[in-house]
This record gives structure tokens, C-alpha cells and sequence, in this order.
């Protein structure tokens, strides 16, 4: 025999008191509970004059039973704003972009703004399929972290007033805002720094070629050699995936053999935690500088010294200038480059061993 709903009471509750999900109490329901009429309901819910004391506590009392939230959909489009933003970043799960997101969150919520956020995965496919979503919920702005070379998809949703701003790396094919870190001079100076402790063959292990920060992150240490006057052997240089079984060869590979390298610059901070458990394991000093500083790296032995990246303020920055744009701010496309900091810690100052 099949089984039959029992009858509803308002909003679509069962009276067995048990919720029918997806079914939210109208200013209809409000309305009936409180024993007013649609428009006295509608002036308390929106602030309006005209409504004695005791009325309004009676439909408050009856907004409270039934757990109104008024719906801001007819609002928003008589406005033209949802006060929401869209974040798309390549992985919540990095403690990289932790900060970041907590940044742009912070910044939102001062302008009372909604934040929505995702991760693209580094996928190009699904940074537009992310940034086309938020899009069509009519966020008024967004912020990217691109996982693609072509942005050219959200060229209408630009015309159309969608603020957008990118961070960490440029847009590809259109121009647009762009907060970035000065990677090519931060990598120039961490490699720069294990020359001037002396070593000579310098090893390089990357992010994927293709990736704009992690070209010019290969480009600064290519820089740094080449004005200390050193040859760089093909075999020193290894950028590619980061993952731990991929690194960790390359690792080995530099470090071990009849003519080794003596220090490693390693890309991005996922590398460097690889590079440090292979150095562990070796059981003799290696000196190495990573970009991009990570948890506890001041307490191992030695403590690694980093190109530190400052996250919070990237993400602070280009929300910042988004919303600058959402006030009316107009103006080219600017494009700005935050510095980084060299923390020595120990392990990049270390010597190579003839010295």
C-alpha cells in the first residue's frame, strides 16, 4: 500500500510536526499566524512606519515561530546588487590561499558583502565553469586565481558590470585588474643568497612551466645565475608536477651521484616540504632557500629560510581594488606587484662542503 503525505499546516509542515524540507514560511504564513493582513507584514519585515506596537510585536512573535527570512529576490533586482562577491581559487585545502581567503572574506563582510568561494582545481574547465556560476547568481564581482590562459569567456560578463579582479596571476587575453607577487625578484634574491654563501651548483625544482608564477620564479633563479657569472647545467633544473613522488626523485636525483648539486631553490612550499624530508633522510646538511614559507618551518633543524610571500595581503589588496571598482572607481586595468621578504633561517645560509 503506498504511503500518503499527512496534511499540511503552514509552509508546508506536516502536523505530525515533522519539516518537509525545501518549503520555507512566506510573509502568506506570517501573516495568517499574526492575524494581519500581507501589507502590514511586509512594513514590519522592511522597517516601514505605520505599524502600532503591539502589532509589531505580534508579527515579530509569529516571524519568530515559524522561522521567516524574507526573500531579498525582488529587492536585489530593483537594486541591481546581490552584495556578494565570487572567489575561485585553485585549492581551499592549500594553506597558501587559508589567508588569502580569510583576507578577501574580512574586506567583503566591511562592505557588507556576502562571500561565495571555490576551487578550480587548477582546471581551466572549472575555472569557467565556477566563474560562470557565480555570474548567473549575479554576484557583483569576482575574484580569480586563474587556472587558464584564456579569459576571453568573461568579457561579457565584464561589460555587463561584473567587477573582476586577478590575483596571484594575470588574466590571460583580456585586460583586466591584477594583484601579483613580485616572484621573479624574490626567487633573483633567494637564489642570490645561497651565492653569496658560497655554493656554486644550485638546483632548481619547480611547479609546472605553464604556470606564471612558477615561470617567473624559474626565470629569477635563471637571473641570479646568470649574474653571479654561473653556469646552469640542464640537469639542475626541474620544473613539473608537485607531487611528493615526482619531487622526491628529482630530489635525489640533484643530490645524490658523483657531482651533486650543493644547495636547492625549490618553487613553491609543497616542493620544499618534499625537499626537507630527502635532506632528513640523506643524513647530511644540504642548504636550501624554498619560496613561499609553510608551518613549523622555523622549527625543524636547521630552520628553512624562505622567500616569504605575504597571502593575506594579496587577498586584502584585490578585494580592496574590487570594490574600489564596485564604487564607481574607473580608470585602465592596474596591475599591482607586492614585494616579497627573504627570512633567513639557518638551512639557506648553510656552506657547501669544501668549504
Amino acid at each position: 500500500m503506498a504511503d500518503t503525505a499527512p496534511p499540511s499546516g503552514p509552509a508546508g509542515t506536516p502536523r505530525s510536526g515533522r519539516p518537509r524540507y525545501g518549503a520555507r514560511p512566506t510573509m502568506k504564513d506570517v501573516a495568517s499566524r499574526a492575524g494581519v493582513g500581507l501589507k502590514t507584514v511586509s512594513r514590519v519585515v522592511n522597517g516601514e512606519p505605520g505599524v502600532t506596537p503591539d502589532t509589531e510585536r505580534r508579527v515579530q512573535d509569529a516571524i519568530t515561530a515559524l522561522g521567516f527570512r524574507r526573500n531579498d529576490s525582488a529587492r536585489i533586482l530593483r537594486k541591481g546588487r546581490t552584495a556578494s562577491i565570487g572567489l575561485i581559487l585553485e585549492d581551499l585545502a592549500d594553506p597558501f590561499y587559508a589567508p588569502l581567503n580569510r583576507a578577501v572574506e574580512e574586506v567583503a563582510r566591511d562592505h557588507g558583502a556576502l562571500l561565495i568561494n571555490g576551487s578550480s582545481a587548477e582546471d581551466a574547465d572549472r575555472e569557467q565553469e565556477l566563474a560562470l556560476a557565480f555570474c548567473a547568481r549575479r554576484v557583483d564581482g569576482l575574484i580569480v586565481i586563474p587556472a587558464g590562459h584564456d579569459h576571453r569567456y568573461l568579457e561579457p560578463e565584464i561589460a555587463a558590470g561584473v567587477a573582476t579582479v586577478f590575483v596571484d596571476r594575470p588574466a590571460g587575453l583580456i585586460d583586466a585588474d591584477a594583484v601579483l607577487t613580485d616572484n621573479f625578484g624574490g626567487a633573483r634574491e633567494g637564489v642570490a643568497h645561497l651565492v653569496a654563501h658560497g655554493h656554486r651548483r644550485i638546483g632548481f625544482i619547480g611547479d609546472q612551466p605553464h604556470i606564471h608564477t612558477a615561470a617567473e620564479r624559474l626565470r629569477g633563479y635563471r637571473a641570479a645565475m646568470e649574474t653571479a657569472g654561473l653556469p646552469v647545467d640542464g640537469s639542475w633544473v626541474s620544473p613539473g608536477s608537485t607531487a611528493p613522488g615526482r619531487v622526491r626523485a628529482e630530489a635525489e636525483r640533484m643530490l645524490t651521484g658523483p657531482d651533486p648539486v650543493t644547495a636547492l631553490f625549490t618553487g613553491n612550499n609543497r616542493v620544499t616540504v618534499t625537499a626537507v624530508r630527502v635532506i632528513a633522510e640523506l643524513g647530511r646538511p644540504v642548504a636550501l632557500v624554498g619560496f613561499d614559507d609553510f608551518e613549523l618551518a622555523d622549527l625543524l633543524s636547521p630552520a628553512v629560510t624562505v622567500v616569504a610571500q605575504d597571502p593575506a595581503r594579496l587577498g586584502r589588496t584585490a578585494a580592496r581594488l574590487l570594490f574600489r571598482r564596485l564604487e564607481g572607481v574607473e580608470g585602465a586595468p592596474r596591475r599591482v606587484e607586492l614585494p616579497t621578504r627573504l627570512v633567513p633561517r639557518g638551512s639557506g645560509e648553510l656552506p657547501p662542503p669544501s668549504a
